[in-house]
């Protein structure tokens, strides 16, 4: 089996950009449920170091749901590693359509990861970022992967800001971005490379299929308490045989949609 490679991220960073965002989906052709969208961005100083832990790393459907929480807490722990999960729930892809509704979710992960405040050095700056060595939580979603980091950078104090300590928008470096998929982000002003299996290829999108996959799951599982009977939490709301029946018998439920075959011809 052909693992994802980082030959297109070092490829990137040689030829002048500072960072790499990587953005996927997950839950495009299921009956119910929102599709998830994970951005994920890298510095170079990622790639240039090894992670044993991360080797073995590939597209969230060829990893068990065992190895996929495994890597996604390994991400975690990673220093200066930044997501952004966005959603696309049903009302907005029955209104439009599938593959609109995903797109604009993977331009607002997009938007809001590199907009966010991140300790992503200026390489103008020869500084150095202080850790606190206070505990922080990161809450993943309101699921129970909760990851615990103990080096997180100190944001600059907003009465004096220090010239050697300062925290950068992610948006100040020159970035690209990796889509999974064969076009590129519509709207989105920023240098992208559309890659058609992206996630089986390049690591960085690899990565974000991960943590799209296990927000994903447990967001169905908490959907499954919500709406019993249909069996959400095996199938993850795919068409199934088992969800079609189910479905049949039961009639759609809030999180169904209805722009979808199966569904529409039940209402």
């Amino acid at each position: 089996m052909k693992l994802p490679r980082k030959t297109l991220e070092k490829k990137i960073f040689a030829d002048g950009y500072r960072l790499i965002y990587a953005i996927d989906e997950v839950g495009m052709g299921c009956l119910a449920g929102p599709v998830v969208v994970c951005a994920v961005a890298f510095e170079k100083k990622f790639f240039n170091l090894r992670h044993k832990k991360l080797q073995g790393l590939r597209d969230s459907k060829l990893l068990s749901a065992h190895q996929r929480e495994e890597y996604a807490r390994e991400l975690f722990q990673v220093p200066g590693f930044k997501f952004q999960v966005c959603y696309a729930y049903p009302r907005t892809i029955d209104k439009l359509n599938i593959y609109n509704a995903t797109r604009m979710a993977m331009k607002r992960a997009i938007l809001k990861l590199s907009n966010s405040k991140s300790e992503f050095r200026n390489p103008k700056q020869n500084s150095k970022i202080r850790n606190s060595k206070s505990k922080i939580v990161w809450n993943f979603g309101n699921s129970n992967l909760d990851i615990v980091s103990e080096a997180i950078p100190v944001e600059v104090p907003p009465r004096e800001p220090s010239p050697l300590n300062l925290v950068f928008r992610a948006s100040d470096l020159k970035s690209i971005v990796l889509v999974d998929g064969k076009t590129k982000i519509k709207g989105l002003k920023m240098d992208q490379i559309p890659i058609v299996k992206g996630d089986r290829k390049v690591f960085a999108i690899a990565c974000a299929s991960i943590i799209a996959k296990v927000h994903r799951d447990k967001m169905m599982m908490r959907y499954a308490k919500k709406y019993p009977g249909y069996g959400l939490e095996k199938h993850k709301g795919y068409g199934t045989k088992y969800h079609q029946v189910r479905l049949t018998f039961l009639g759609p439920c809030e999180i169904h949609r209805r722009s979808f075959a199966p569904v529409a011809k039940l209402i």
